[in-house]
C-alpha cells in the first residue's frame, strides 16, 4: 500500500513538474519578436515624415501604415558613436562622458563609473530569456564581443567602392590646419552595377534566411543599414528615379550664421565636409542631393525586403519592429553636408514602430528622443522596467496620446552643450552659456537666433530647466579627433 501511495506522489511530482516546465515554455515562445532596424544617417526626407523632393519610399510608407510614426523624433548626440552608445546602454552622453566615437568593447569598462555595469539593450533580452542575433552597424562599428548569441558581423568601411572616384578634398580652405582634421569619404555617384553587390543587400539575406529557422525562444534580431552614409554610392536605377531638373534643394541662406555664437561657430568648422557655397558654385548641389535621394530610396527596397521576408515567415503576428537613424543630415542647411550640429536638421532622425498592440498609420508630432527606444521595447514585449533607462517607453503615448503635450527632446554634443526642443521652440546653450533660441512657428529654417529678444525670456527659463543636471567628463576611450573643437575641449577638460 505503501508503495503504491509512493509510486502515485512520484508520478504527480513529475507530472507537475512536466506541467510547469511546458508552462514556461509556452509562456517564453508567448513573448513577442523584436527586430530592431538601424539606418546610418538617414533624415527625415522619407515620404511618411517630409517627403523631400517627392521622394520615393514606398515601404517606409507600408512600415507607417503598419503602426506609428514620430515626425519629431531627435538624438541624444548629433554623431554616429555616442548616438547608438546613448540607445544601447539607456544613458546620456552627460552621465557617461561618451561625446565622440569610442570602440565597441570600450563603452563597458571598470573605469567609467556610469557604464562599468551597465546592461545593453540585446543583452537585456537575452537575460530575459530571448535568443538574440545581429547583422551590420548596430553600436559604432558592429556591437561588442558576445553581445549577440549570432553575430554576423559588419562589412568594414561603407563600400562598394569605385576604382576611380571623386573623395572631397577633406581640408577645404584651411590649408594650414591640415593636421588638425580628419578626412571623411563624401563623394557621389552611380557604383556599383547591381543591389546584389551592397553589403547591405547581403545583410537583409542573412535577416531573410535567418526568420525562415525555428526558435525555442522569441528572439530579438538587429539590422544596420550601412547607407544612406558617405560615400552616397548605390547603383543607377536608384539614380534614374530623381532627374536632376525634377530636384529640389533644401532651404539655405548665406548669411545664415551671423548671429551665431563662438562656440556654435566652432562646431560648425567642418572643411573636410562639402560646403553649400562651393556646392552652388561648382553646379553639384542638385547631384549631391540626387545621390542621397538614391540611397534612401535603396534602402527602401532593402527595408522592402525584409518586410516581406517577415511577412512570409511564422513569425509576422507576433514581432515588434522599431525603425530609427542615429542622427539626422544637413544637405546644405546652415552651409554644409553634415551632421554635426545641434540644430533641427542635425538632431532630428525617423523613428517608426509597428507591434501587435499598437494604433496603425498614426502620427505623433510631439517631440521625443532615440533614448526612449529601449524601455519602449521592453514594455512592448512585456518584460520588467531597466531601472538605469534614462528615456521614458512611449507605449501610452502611441495607444493613447498620454504625455504628449509635455515631451521633450534634449541633444548633446561635447561636454556641456546642449539643445533642447519643445513645445516647437529649439533651445541650445554652449559650455561658455551662450545661447540660441528658434521659434518654429515663425522659422522653422532656424535662421534667425531670438536669444536676446525679451519675448522668449519665459519660454528660455522654462527650457533650461530640462537641461541636464550631470555633466560627465569626456570619457578616457571616447574621442572625436575629426573637428578641432572636440580635441581641445578634451585636452582643455583633462588638464583641468
Amino acid at each position: 500500500m505503501k508503495k503504491s501511495i509512493l509510486l502515485l506522489v512520484l508520478l504527480v511530482s513529475l507530472f507537475s513538474c512536466k506541467q510547469e516546465k511546458t508552462d514556461q515554455k509556452k509562456n517564453l515562445t508567448s513573448k513577442p519578436n523584436v527586430l530592431f532596424i538601424a539606418v546610418d544617417d538617414l533624415n527625415n526626407w522619407i515620404s511618411p515624415i517630409q517627403n523631400f523632393s517627392n521622394v520615393k519610399t514606398p515601404n517606409f510608407d507600408k512600415l507607417a501604415k503598419m503602426g506609428v510614426t514620430f515626425t519629431n523624433a531627435h538624438v541624444q548626440a548629433p554623431l554616429c558613436g555616442p548616438s547608438r552608445a546613448s540607445l544601447m546602454t539607456g544613458l546620456r552622453p552627460s552621465t557617461t562622458g561618451i561625446y565622440g566615437m569610442t570602440p565597441d568593447n570600450q563603452i563597458r569598462r571598470k573605469d567609467n563609473p556610469a557604464t562599468k555595469d551597465i546592461t545593453f539593450l540585446p543583452e537585456y533580452f537575452e537575460q530575459n530569456g530571448y535568443h538574440t542575433m545581429g547583422i551590420g552597424k548596430l553600436f559604432h562599428i558592429h556591437a561588442p564581443d558576445s553581445v549577440f548569441n549570432e553575430s554576423g558581423g559588419r562589412v568594414r568601411g561603407f563600400g562598394p567602392y569605385p576604382k576611380k572616384r571623386f573623395v572631397w578634398d577633406g581640408f577645404g580652405t584651411s590649408k594650414s590646419k591640415k593636421e588638425k582634421y580628419g578626412r571623411t569619404s563624401t563623394d557621389w555617384g552611380a557604383f556599383p552595377e547591381n543591389d546584389t553587390l551592397m553589403p547591405d543587400h547581403q545583410s537583409v539575406n542573412w535577416v531573410a534566411e535567418r526568420l525562415q529557422r525555428d526558435y525555442e525562444k522569441p528572439f530579438f534580431m538587429g539590422l544596420g543599414f550601412l547607407r544612406v552614409h558617405v560615400p552616397l554610392y548605390v547603383p543607377q536605377k536608384w539614380f534614374n528615379l530623381y532627374p536632376l531638373d525634377k530636384i529640389e534643394t533644401p532651404p539655405y541662406k548665406a548669411d545664415d550664421l551671423n548671429d551665431i555664437p563662438n562656440v556654435g561657430m566652432q562646431i560648425n568648422d567642418l572643411p573636410m565636409m562639402p560646403s553649400t557655397e562651393w556646392a552652388k558654385e561648382s553646379g553639384e548641389w542638385k547631384k549631391i542631393v540626387q545621390a542621397y535621394l538614391a540611397c534612401i530610396s535603396y534602402v527602401d527596397f532593402e527595408l522592402g525586403r525584409v518586410l516581406d521576408a517577415l511577412e512570409s515567415s511564422k513569425y509576422g503576428n507576433n514581432t515588434i519592429i522599431v525603425l530609427w537613424s542615429d542622427h539626422g543630415y544637413r544637405l546644405g542647411e546652415k552651409g554644409t553636408f553634415a551632421k554635426h550640429a545641434l540644430w533641427e536638421t542635425a538632431t532630428k532622425g525617423p523613428l517608426l514602430f509597428a507591434a501587435p498592440n499598437l494604433p496603425k498609420g498614426k502620427k505623433v508630432k510631439s517631440p521625443v528622443e532615440m533614448l526612449s527606444i529601449y524601455p519602449t521595447l521592453l514594455e512592448l514585449s512585456g518584460l520588467p522596467a531597466y531601472k538605469r533607462n534614462e528615456g521614458n517607453s512611449l507605449v501610452a503615448m502611441m495607444q493613447n496620446d498620454s504625455g504628449i503635450d509635455n515631451s521633450y527632446a534634449l541633444t548633446t554634443f561635447g561636454m556641456n552643450n546642449h539643445a533642447v526642443k519643445k513645445d516647437g521652440f529649439r533651445y541650445i546653450q554652449y559650455e561658455d552659456g551662450t545661447q540660441e533660441f528658434y521659434d518654429h512657428s515663425i522659422d522653422p529654417n532656424e535662421w534667425n537666433n531670438v536669444a536676446n529678444n525679451p519675448k522668449y525670456k519665459a519660454q528660455i527659463e522654462e527650457m533650461k530647466k530640462l537641461l541636464p543636471q550631470t555633466n560627465a567628463k569626456w570619457d578616457a576611450k571616447s574621442n572625436y579627433t575629426f573637428q578641432p573643437y572636440f580635441v581641445e575641449q578634451k585636452a582643455r577638460i583633462d588638464s583641468n
